[in-house]
């Protein structure tokens, strides 16, 4: 069998070649897919999807139409795919529920230390051999507080860390973790933990409960020398009501990995086309936000354990099997 996979990265085609050596053929595409690009699946039964995919209804019908009969997507997240409809079409439709939680949890320090001493622009200045110290100064995380919204296993691996930075443990989630219970982390509502942080972390699920977690109240709470991070979903957090905060001079830091207008932009060269979001274009012009392209996943062995996942997903299927990773069973 022939497998189509959408979405493909220079970096991830061998590794996805040689996931499926000896089994099965794949052809790698680097277009995303959506209603465009969707006519290409046609003849093939197993298409592999990325986080950025479009598999609303319309896209899932052409599929269908098409003969696809499973979508492997390679990510956790999957609210961007219908599953209503990929039920009512009998398509399978799986993820990976797992992958290292360090490389997510490693990235999101290491945006709030960026933006925490200035590391962007300390590096630009070097570039044009400017030296001078002005405008750099950051500070100490040790003793500080930390408030980590969502405390699973990225959460619990961010709190390791600023357990060792030696903060103070806020956290946030519908069930306490024991494993940041015994570091000394103290579960707070959010508003208190928006009120109390210096530096805040966004480790959940984008669901409608979390849609929008960090609105315009939620940004009012927080101090104005805040760190706020989030290297999980977009739209967890309101951008426009953010950047009216930023416009009047709030937070030390923002860090930035994901975006809530992000698909169609994050993971392609627009560097030689007008810029079309105006939230995104100011959004990038404060010097104290680093916005980076959903990348806190990508290191070898998260993506290496994304595509073997991927791989044992597409075999499952086609044995009849069900896993944890299973959305939508055919």
């Amino acid at each position: 069998m022939e497998i189509l996979a959408f979405g493909v990265t220079a970096d991830e085609e061998p590794l996805l070649e040689r996931a499926f050596e000896g089994r099965h053929e794949v052809r790698c595409l680097d277009v995303f897919l959506d209603e465009d690009t969707a006519p290409i699946a046609a003849g093939y039964e197993v298409v592999s999807s990325s986080v950025n995919a479009d598999l609303g209804g319309r896209v899932l019908r052409i599929l269908a139409a098409g003969g696809t009969k499973m979508i492997a997507q390679r990510s956790t997240g999957f609210n961007n795919i219908d599953l209503d409809e990929a039920r009512r079409l009998g398509m399978t439709v799986s993820r990976v529920s797992y992958y290292s939680p360090y490389s997510v949890a490693e990235f999101a320090w290491t945006l709030a230390m960026a933006v925490n001493r200035r590391i962007v622009r300390a590096s630009n200045r070097t570039r044009d051999f400017d030296f001078r110290l002005n405008g750099l100064m950051g500070r100490d995380m040790h003793g500080r507080t930390v408030g980590v919204l969502g405390t699973g296993k990225i959460g619990e691996a961010f709190t390791r860390i600023a357990h060792g930075f030696g903060m103070k443990l806020l956290g946030w989630d519908v069930a306490q973790n024991p494993a940041c219970v015994d570091l000394g982390m103290k579960y707070v509502e959010t508003e208190e933990l928006f009120a109390s942080s210096d530096l805040i972390s966004l480790h959940v699920p984008l669901l409608e409960s979390t849609h929008h977690l960090i609105d315009s109240a939620a940004l009012g709470l927080m101090r104005d020398d805040a760190i706020l991070v989030n290297s999980s979903r977009g739209g967890l957090i309101d951008t426009d009501a953010l950047v009216a905060e930023l416009r009047v001079g709030r937070f030390t830091g923002v860090g930035l990995d994901v975006y809530e207008a992000e698909a169609g932009v994050f993971f392609t060269d627009k560097s030689m086309e007008a810029v079309g979001d105006d939230t995104l274009a100011r959004l990038v012009t404060f010097p104290n936000v680093v916005v980076t392209s959903h990348q806190a996943y990508y290191t070898a062995d998260a993506v290496g354990q994304i595509i073997d996942t991927t791989a044992a997903n597409v075999t499952d299927f086609l044995a009849g099997r069900r896993s944890e990773n299973t959305l939508v069973p055919s």
